[in-house]
């Protein structure tokens, strides 16, 4: 199991006052302690038009950070593909994998938001279709050589990228799903699969028998057994004691909840009942992390900014998952 940090940058401009700058500069900020402290990777998701999330262009942001940072990998959690042109996308994610330094983590998806295809005016019924080619244009427009698509979405006529991402063959991509019995699907397509088990199932059984199934297909698509990584985002709070991170968490869990746009609305003791968040001390958050590695899961994607929990309690939970949780599973001490 390796450890990195995720955030939604979920935002609350009429609840707390805090801008989007204040908000990045934290974020920013994070990052940098992330990546001193050992952990693997720092994600952060795309989200439009809505105070839902306050990162619409998850490149320019991240480029940012690149710039800040030395050895952790950055990540898009995920890339909404049908709401690009996919030169674009794969221009943007191309010069954050160069500026970086060959740092770059793609996750990618096709979007779920009603109001964000709506914004747009696309349909989303065809977001699948959408989704589908635009991958496929990115992945080839990344082999750096001259070529031609037709699709009913998109076409591309004889195109050559001036700037290609410097890992080769390609920075890694994962594909995100919210359903866990939805990953063969991707599996079959030779892809590893991103998940968030607080909206993906209701128990670790079910995400356990979903990723076997992905696995299977997988490694049946000609996967290979390194490449078969699965990063989960996963609501988490440390602090010394368990009551502690409870009574801290709860209000910023519980707006996080209120706030969710078409989730199923859950109390704060169902969840932490269910594991599908991890507040408590260090001794607890090993417990459920070991619940997920037991099921499949490679990649502990911490969200410890939620719900507005305030920054100097995101930098101690960040610091005490480091220090006391980190070195259980990586003797060295780095995820």
């Amino acid at each position: 199991m390796r450890f990195g940090i995720f955030s939604v940058v979920d935002h609350y401009p009429k609840e707390l006052g805090r801008t989007p700058g204040e908000l990045y500069a934290e974020l920013l900020e994070q990052a940098v302690a992330a990546d001193e402290l050992g952990f693997d990777s720092f994600w952060i998701a795309e989200h439009h038009v809505h105070e839902y999330g306050a990162i619409p262009r998850p490149p320019v942001w991240l480029a940012a950070a690149a710039s800040l940072t030395r050895r952790i990998r950055l990540g898009s959690a995920v890339v909404v593909l049908p709401f690009d042109n996919p030169l674009r996308t794969a221009e943007d994610y191309a010069m954050v994998d160069v500026l970086s330094g060959g740092r770059l983590n793609l996750g990618v998806g096709s979007g779920y938001l009603k109001h964000e295809y709506a914004g747009f005016g696309l349909d989303i019924e065809e977001k699948r279709a959408r989704f589908d080619e635009a991958l496929n244009i990115v992945l080839e427009a990344w082999t750096g050589k001259r070529f031609s698509y037709a699709g009913a979405h998109h076409r591309v006529e004889d195109v050559q990228l001036n700037v290609v991402p410097r890992q080769k063959p390609r920075p890694p991509v994962w594909i995100a799903t919210l359903r866990a019995d939805g990953t063969p699907r991707i599996g079959s397509r030779g892809f590893p699969p991103m998940l968030i088990p607080y909206a993906s199932a209701e128990s670790v059984e079910q995400m356990a028998a979903g990723l076997a199934g992905w696995r299977k297909a997988f490694l049946a698509a000609g996967g290979s057994p390194d490449a078969a990584t699965v990063p989960f985002g996963f609501h988490c709070h440390c602090a010394e004691t368990t009551a502690q991170a409870r009574a801290e968490a709860r209000e910023p869990m519980d707006r996080y909840v209120r706030t969710r746009l078409y989730a199923v609305q859950r109390p704060f003791e169902t969840l932490v009942e269910q594991d599908v968040v991890a507040f408590g001390d260090p001794d607890e958050i090993t417990r459920v992390a070991r619940l997920y590695e037991r099921a499949g899961f490679t990649h502990f994607l911490a969200i410890p900014n939620f719900g507005g929990l305030p920054h100097s309690r995101v930098l101690r939970s960040m610091e005490l998952l480091a220090k006391q949780v980190l070195p259980r599973f990586h003797p060295t001490g780095r995820a």
